[in-house]
């Protein structure tokens, strides 16, 4: 993996994380439409992601957690807005409770999009935010680093 850049923009309410990887968008792409391969990336090194629900398709939901290092767990969903193959994900996105019933609270927006650049492909992914609060919440839990230290493992799904 290549990291390009992490950029904050707190007008806007915006995180954005670059990356490039030696691969096709195609390649990239199954990383996100296979629930088995992702999850053996997402979540940061240590804190592994299972996804118990994984409805691939606009309007659909997902569901996972990340087993934490003490053994416990963090829930999250998804609602798929959008998908466009090999281009562009859409979801919103928020904490959940025990089983990936949302948790209470305003989702979030991410939007992962998938270019060819100079042979390679090059993901950006877009976290928007809901408010200041939510924003300064999420960076403060360590967000920004949690995402880049999770795309420093697709390396070696595409090595595999």
């Amino acid at each position: 993996m290549t990291f390009i850049e992490s950029t904050k923009d707190t007008d806007a309410l915006t995180l954005t994380i670059v990356t490039e990887y030696d691969a096709s968008r195609e390649r990239i792409w199954q990383l996100w439409s296979d629930p088995r391969q992702l999850e053996r990336w997402w979540g940061p090194p240590g804190y592994p992601a299972t996804f118990e629900v994984f409805e691939f398709e606009p309007g659909g939901r997902a569901t996972y957690y990340m087993t934490l290092p003490e053994g416990g767990r963090a829930w999250g969903w998804w609602r798929f807005v959008e998908i466009e193959p090999i281009d562009r994900i859409v979801v919103d996105d928020g904490f959940a409770e025990e089983g990936g019933a949302p948790a209470p609270g305003e989702p979030g927006r991410m939007t992962a999009t998938f270019e060819e650049h100079d042979g390679r492909t090059r993901m950006t992914i877009l976290s928007q935010f809901d408010s200041a609060a939510q924003m300064d919440e999420l960076l403060a839990m360590g967000q920004e680093e949690g995402m880049i230290q999770a795309l420093t493992q697709v390396d070696a799904l595409l090595a595999a």
